[in-house]
This record gives structure tokens, sequence and C-alpha cells, in this order.
């Protein structure tokens, strides 16, 4: 959940002009990756969270779009944290597919906050004909700030693909993001190296109504969770999710 599904760019070119869901994800991580987040007998807060709420809302106007989403992660005994990111994309022309693309990235959480970032890039949008296909590729520019102890400011990149698929008459969805980006390392002895992260969580959704869903989100990562316990850096996290669409 860590990143947006965007409602399409079916929205950008006009089929509708705000979309807003909310989604919650049980989480099966912490189970398949027991040792990696504390061990089965730790306690909570020392693993990955169970339940994720997501809020997303996208909306058009005549000069582009704003999209932003918040995950909220909860344990047994606290809200362990709060991530957002907003992006605000121009349209280079009303039937051009190309855009320029602003984000912020940032939240807190229980002990401190989340490194934040500031990106800027452009973007490409299509569809099919009928617009039950959709996708956006963006390259950024990304600005990493010093956010709390042990991170630095540095400059760095990121490649994003995202995509919609409406399929059986509208009654299923498949959809999702992936990311590539340079990060530093905080293994000892890598301390401040490059390395590439990559992230992706598609989705599948069934539409019971044209509100209700049932679905998962599988988060597939590399170099992208912080493990102290040992070298594994690739990891493979399915959610049970349901969502409301408003």
């Amino acid at each position: 959940m860590k990143k947006l599904i965007l409602f399409g760019v079916m929205t950008l070119m006009g089929l509708t002009t705000q979309a807003q869901n909310i989604q919650l994800h049980y989480d099966f991580g912490r189970s398949i990756y027991s040792e990696q987040f504390g061990g089965p007998q730790s306690d909570d807060v020392m693993r990955r969270q169970k339940v994720t709420l997501t809020l997303e809302q996208f909306k058009a106007d005549n000069w582009g779009s704003w999209f932003y989403f918040v995950d909220i992660d909860f344990s047994s005994k606290f809200v362990e944290g709060a991530y957002a990111e907003i992006s605000r994309e121009f349209k280079f022309g009303k039937q051009s597919p190309f855009a320029a693309h602003i984000e912020y990235n940032g939240g807190l959480n229980r002990v401190g906050s989340y490194q934040q970032a500031a990106l800027l890039g452009a973007a490409y949008n299509g569809h099919s004909e009928d617009f039950s296909k959709t996708w956006s590729v963006q390259l950024m520019y990304k600005q990493y700030f010093k956010s709390y102890a042990y991170t630095r400011a540095y400059s760095s990149f990121q490649l994003t693909g995202v995509w919609g698929i409406n399929f059986a008459h509208n009654k299923c969805r498949f959809n999702g993001f992936i990311d590539f980006w340079r990060g530093e390392n905080w293994r000892p002895g890598k301390e401040g190296h490059g390395m590439l992260v990559i992230l992706t969580e598609p989705q599948f959704w069934y539409n019971f109504t044209d509100h209700f869903s049932v679905g998962s989100e599988v988060e597939i990562s590399n170099n992208f969770i912080y493990n102290v316990v040992d070298d594994k850096s690739f990891f493979i996290n399915p959610t049970l999710a349901v969502k409301w669409n408003f």
C-alpha cells in the first residue's frame, strides 16, 4: 500500500473528473517473514504491521490533475505510522499525452518520521479506445532530505509505471504500479553506497457493486524493506483487502 494505484488516465481524459476510495488491507508479510521482522515471540511493534488503511483520491481539472494517498499502519497496540504521497500533473496540451509531474513523499511514524523526498519530471499517459486499459510512465528527478538521524540529503531518480485493466464486463480489475529508484544502502560496511530499489504492488479486485470490491495486493520488492537481521533484500508480501469506492 506504499504507492498510488492511479485511478486511470481515463479520468485525465474526461471520463470522470474525480474518484476516491478507501481500502483496508490485512498483511500476511509478518507471518511469512517472522524472523526478519523480529521473530514469532517478539512484540507487535517489532514486526510488520498486520493492517493498513489506505485513502486515495484523484481529481482532474482544466490544468491537469491532483492525486494523493495516505497509508495508515496499525499494530495491535498502536497506530504505527502514516505515510503520504501527493502529486500534481500539468498537461502540455488538451490532447497531449505528456504532462509535467510534481510529487512529494513523506510521513510520520511512532518513533519519528519517514525520509521525505520531492520529485519533478515528466509523465506519458495513455489509454485504449474504450478506456478499459490505461497506463502511465513517469521519469523524475528525486531529491531526498535529511529527515531523521542516520539519514542525509542526496539526489536520486525514479522511473514509475502505472497500469489499469478492466475486464469481465467491468466486474474485475487488475491494476498496479512499479517503481525503480536509486536508494542508499543501510547494510553494515555499505552505508551510503547507491543501490537500485524496486517496488511493485499489483492489485486484483472483484467488483461486487459499483462501490464495494474485494481483492488482494501483492507487494514485491528488492532493497525496499529495512532488514537488519540478515542480508535478505527480496520480499513478497500479499494482502487480503476490501475497498469502497465513493
